[in-house]
């Protein structure tokens, strides 16, 4: 059996891999020279359970309407005429009920508490090193409103056997000393002990070596052109390198997957939203964090990878436009410096833009499509570092035959 995957970032490569484990010859195409390189490239590194809620919430359509005039709003949105986006914003702003809200939230948690075991379990056999830190997260408030907020709307997340506690400015600063120097804008945090931080790049690059270890074969520098098709099923794959064809095959394009899915009637509920990464280097003397977190007030995460910080901020409904420039993450550095004033290097930015390929419920789209030998594993939106494992061991078994490990409702074609 030979099975085709269309995308090396994360998803595809842990698909890749669990794949290749049942013996099946396996292919990747990829239109990057490596692996990782597009949303996989420079994400939060959070792996996160302890932050499975939805986006869609009964407050994310104020926060997008008061964006169009205040571009401090941690969801922006940038008005266009593409159709597909204002489809996929109706069908977000359906979502966004309480009720709607609860059910994608835990259906969100379980697939990251198992992705995140499978993804543990993964790297104890092979021993991939990826500077994972596993000292848990902290998700931290300014204020005693917001901590009341957050601490009332984590029990969802507690009912769904998350371990999470609540921490005064004390106890923070005991967990994260290098928050010491901000002691006057924190009044609090949630703890989620198991939450974990790594870089999902070096991972990524680390398992695709794996991979082909095994036989995997990665075709790089391999735009897709195309998909033939013959009634139900897929005959190949078109590229400026010829057709690539197997028995059946895997999309996990990311953002791009509704783009290649279109021709073949497939209007898949996925709509890329921009975030922003900046990486500096830490050098001795730095009091680095050593834990990840996210400023909950202003929505800007930081993550620690050896010898280097990651902050990430924004999500912006801007289309698949990719550029960035050094204003655009102002906001996020003011946040930093505030936080860890001797942080890092921050004179020596390394800025990224990437996109998110979100669904409207936040869960992503697995198993089987209306082609027979086209299954999806793709739309993981802004976990799919969290998600990559779980994702891959649930499409492999639906590929197999096997019942997966959890219930994956809400989260197929269907």
């Amino acid at each position: 059996m030979h099975t085709v995957i269309l995308g090396a970032g994360v998803a595809g490569v842990t698909t890749a891999w669990y794949l290749a484990k049942q013996g099946r010859q396996v292919t990747v195409i990829d239109r990057q020279t490596q692996a990782a390189s597009e949303t996989s490239y420079a994400n939060a590194g959070m792996i996160a359970p302890g932050h499975s809620y939805t986006w869609a919430s009964p407050r994310a359509p104020g926060i997008l309407w008061r964006s169009l005039r205040d571009d401090t709003q941690a969801l922006r949105l940038k008005l266009n005429l593409d159709p597909h986006m204002w489809t996929w914003l109706w069908k977000f702003w359906q979502n966004c009920t309480a009720e709607r809200s609860r059910i994608n939230t835990s259906r969100k948690l379980v697939l990251c508490r198992y992705s995140q075991s499978q993804l543990q379990a993964l790297t104890s056999e092979l021993q991939l090193e990826y500077e994972r830190l596993s000292s848990g997260a902290l998700y931290m408030y300014r204020d005693a409103a917001s901590l009341a907020r957050g601490t009332a709307n984590m029990k969802i997340l507690s009912d769904g056997g998350m371990d999470l506690r609540t921490l005064n400015t004390d106890e923070v600063i005991a967990h994260e000393p290098a928050l010491a120097a901000a002691r006057e804008h924190i009044a609090g945090a949630i703890y989620a002990p198991t939450d974990e931080s790594g870089d999902a790049r070096m991972f990524t690059r680390n398992l695709a070596k794996r991979c082909a270890d095994v036989g995997v074969r990665f075709l790089y520098d391999t735009p897709i052109d195309g998909i033939n098709v013959a009634g139900d099923r897929i005959e190949g794959i078109r590229t400026p390198k010829g057709v690539i064809t197997g028995d059946d095959y895997v999309l996990s394009l990311g953002s791009y997957s509704p783009i290649v899915a279109r021709p073949l009637g497939y209007s898949l509920p996925i709509y890329p939203v921009k975030g922003y990464s900046v990486t500096f280097p830490i050098h001795k003397g730095h009091i680095a964090p050593t834990m990840c977190g996210v400023d909950e007030n202003n929505l800007v995460a930081w993550a620690r990878f050896g010898d280097r910080l990651r902050v990430t901020a924004t999500a912006e409904f801007s289309g698949y436009d990719r550029t960035h420039k050094p204003e655009d993450f102002a906001a996020m550095l003011r946040v930093v410096k505030q936080l860890f004033p001797n942080g890092a290097n921050f004179s020596e930015p390394d800025y990224w833009a990437g996109l998110r390929p979100m669904t409207p419920e936040n869960t992503p789209i697995l198993g089987a499509s209306r082609h027979r030998n086209l299954f999806l594993n793709t739309g993981h939106g802004h976990m799919g570092w969290t998600m990559a494992c779980g994702t891959a061991s649930v499409v492999a078994d639906l590929m197999a035959g096997r019942t997966p490990a959890i219930d994956i409702t809400g989260m197929t074609l269907a």
